[in-house]
């Protein structure tokens, strides 16, 4: 029996997580034998394309239109679907609402998209969803949504179709559809994380419980017949189990095959599998996949199914769009839209910085910024407790990482470009619950290389504390203490429970801070999606004038 080179890769993957046994040995795509018949035993084999959290960075699409079609050159029948939140992020999203990307989209022929909470940010605004409305009529594809209820909306309701489709019509949004994939039908179901209503402005957009409408919609399907089934998610990998992610959607919900996913930013480099349900008992395959975000990567899959739709064989891997070179007809498309941003780069914000905020570097022993308190840095982390307020009043501390603070900010006029510059990567606002013992721990870990620079060293806010660099790391905390709201500090209790802010790099353990992972691990962080660089923006622009101190927020007691 022959088996292709293809297959012989799928297969090697396929081994090395356990899913299929090494007594295997069947052709890949039904392919006929060495006698011209066809096997007994034929599979079936879909390709996918998927991206998320792509946040309107359009920079780089054009050499993702590139990696798009080299691999339909390899894969005709590939699928390319989008698991959400391409709306907010960068001054693309600020300046064309979506419509740019969408261009793209079109043109990149994307086939299904689900909806992440940022899709929903415009809903309190004076137009309502209106940015949505266009996104989705203006669509070349149908969208798939499983647990949202659109009905309450006047502008959202029109586009829904309340019914399984075999024949989906762009611009439309379904529960669940069917596609034909080379004379096979795929299922599709699309989830999204009920935390929106807390982390974005849905309005009368409601949100059902994501495992109780995925098995509704699994149930639909089979019915119908189809039993190979997709889940476009954007609920988040690992995200806060008390409301919802993939690991769980994989356990609880038997009859999804493959998870396409979105919302924690994870970077899956290989597919997960699991095969155990909720009480650990073996179940059918479901294989996971995540494309990390900002359109880094372009996500490919390979699943293989047997007869009756389970799956014996996968293989994927994610495609760095860095490596390829720029679409001709993308890269000039995309001309008109760069454009303008440069020009909306030097919009004022509404800031004037009083004096340079400098952005101090120094590989001995300071001043840096990441290894010194900073006036840039207690402005940054001033503004992310101020944001981090408005979703949650019992917030009553910000951290901020020095590594993640790039540029200095000039005397004068900030603009949109300045604030960028500080904070390029658009890292979105995070907060979480942690007791006054495990914020020590974060602070040994912040201190722990002074007074030589360390990219995780904490700028705070809504705190003070002090330490002594003489000492051993992890002894070098002093005195820890919170600001009240008439200004006065009491010291912090290790056994009490606090609410902090952080960018979700950090908080998901960026730069060493394990405690913070720890935290991530068990469901104690939210992501607000605020990105940092808009978060300034709004800040210095509520100030007027910009003129923040050093203000003995972090003492080296030492010196």
């Amino acid at each position: 029996m022959v088996l292709t080179k293809k297959f012989k890769s799928l297969l090697a993957s396929t081994l090395a997580v356990g899913l299929i046994s090494s007594s295997v040995a069947m052709p890949a795509f039904a392919e006929k034998n060495d006698h011209g018949k066809k096997p007994k035993n034929p599979t079936f084999n879909l390709s996918l394309m998927h991206t998320n959290d792509t946040h309107a960075h359009l920079d780089n699409v054009a050499q993702r239109i590139t990696a798009i079609k080299e691999v339909r050159a390899e894969k005709p029948s590939a699928l390319l679907l989008d698991a959400g939140d391409v709306f907010s992020g960068t001054l693309y999203f600020n300046e064309f609402k979506g419509q740019a990307d969408l261009e793209f989209m079109n043109l990149a022929g994307y086939d299904l998209m689900t909806f992440g909470n940022h899709e929903f940010d415009l809903g309190s605004s004076e137009e309502g969803h209106k940015a949505l409305v266009d996104f989705v009529k203006g669509a070349d594809f149908p969208f798939v949504s499983s647990n949202i209820n659109f009905s309450k909306d006047k502008n959202m309701k029109s586009l829904f179709k309340n019914q399984v489709k075999h024949s989906p019509k762009d611009s439309t949004i379904y529960p669940s559809v069917v596609k034909w994939v080379d004379k096979q039908r795929v299922g599709f179901i699309g989830l999204t994380t009920e935390e929106t209503v807390d982390i974005s402005s849905p309005e009368s957009i409601e949100f059902k419980n994501y495992i109780s409408s995925a098995k509704k919609a699994v149930k639909d399907l089979e019915r119908r017949g189809v039993n190979k089934i997709v889940a476009i998610t954007h609920l988040g990998y690992d995200d806060n189990a008390e409301y919802d992610n993939d690991l769980e959607l994989a356990k609880y919900v038997d009859g999804i095959d493959v998870i396409v996913g979105g919302h924690s930013h994870t970077k899956l480099e290989e597919p997960i599998v699991n095969t155990k349900d909720e009480h650990g008992k073996a179940k059918d395959a479901t294989v996971i996949v995540q494309a990390y975000q900002y359109s880094d990567f372009l996500g490919t899959l390979d699943v293989q199914f047997d007869k009756k739709g389970k799956v014996v064989g996968q293989a994927g891997s994610l495609i760095d769009v860095s490596t390829k070179e720029a679409d001709p007809k993308a890269a000039k498309l995309l001309k008109k839209y760069a454009d303008q941003i440069e020009k909306v780069k030097n919009t004022p914000t509404g800031g004037v910085a009083e004096k340079e905020l400098t952005n101090p570097r120094s590989s001995e022993d300071g001043p840096s910024v990441r290894s010194n308190e900073t006036e840039l840095g207690n402005l940054i982390t001033d503004g992310m407790l101020d944001k981090a307020k408005d979703y949650n009043p019992n917030v009553v501390m910000a951290f901020q990482n020095g590594g993640g603070i790039r540029a200095p900010i000039d005397q004068g006029e900030i603009t949109y470009g300045d604030v960028l510059t500080t904070l390029p990567f658009g890292n979105t606002l995070a907060t979480m619950k942690l007791t006054g013992a495990e914020i020590k721990n974060a602070l040994e870990h912040s201190v722990s290389q002074s007074p030589k620079e360390h990219g995780g060293f904490l700028h705070v806010s809504g705190m003070k504390f002090t330490y002594d660099s003489t000492q051993p790391a992890g002894s070098r905390v002093v005195s820890m203490e919170v600001k009240n709201a008439d200004g006065t500090f009491t010291a912090i209790d290790p056994a009490q429970e606090y609410v902090i802010a952080t960018n979700a790099f950090t908080a998901k353990g960026g730069d060493g801070f394990t405690v913070f992972k720890t935290a991530y691990e068990q469901g104690r962080v939210t992501d607000l999606g605020a990105s940092d660089w808009e978060n300034l923006r709004d800040y210095v622009a509520e100030l007027g004038t910009v003129n923040p101190e050093i203000e003995g927020r972090i003492v080296d007691v030492s010196k």
